[in-house]
């Protein structure tokens, strides 16, 4: 299990596809050409990332005629995303507290 718990960190350990995850979790799902606009890369780009982020089970895939779209797959991305995002807040309130003391 530590090494399957390894993989799945070393997937969510580049800021690109935690960039392409935040913008799933927000919108539900999105199409290749719409994620490669919002973060403005290129397709191949973002189809890179979400090809590892597929293959490791976090997003699913789903085309549609010429078009394919990805949501979240995995729910407790989630929540997962939420407790590192809320204790990185904290540590930099305190840090700010710090600096300003």
């Amino acid at each position: 299990m530590v090494e399957r718990a390894a993989r799945r960190f070393a997937v969510l350990s580049d800021a690109n596809r935690l960039r392409l995850l935040n913008l799933l979790l927000a919108s539900g799902e999105r199409s290749v050409g719409s994620l490669a606009a919002e973060l403005n890369t290129s397709q191949a780009n973002v189809s890179k990332h979400l090809k590892a982020l597929h293959d490791a089970g976090i997003i699913a895939r789903e085309p549609r005629g010429t078009a394919v779209f990805y949501s979240v797959a995995d729910p407790s991305i989630k929540k997962l995303c939420q407790i590192v995002c809320d204790r990185l807040t904290a540590q930099a309130r305190s840090e700010a507290r710090a600096l300003g003391a």
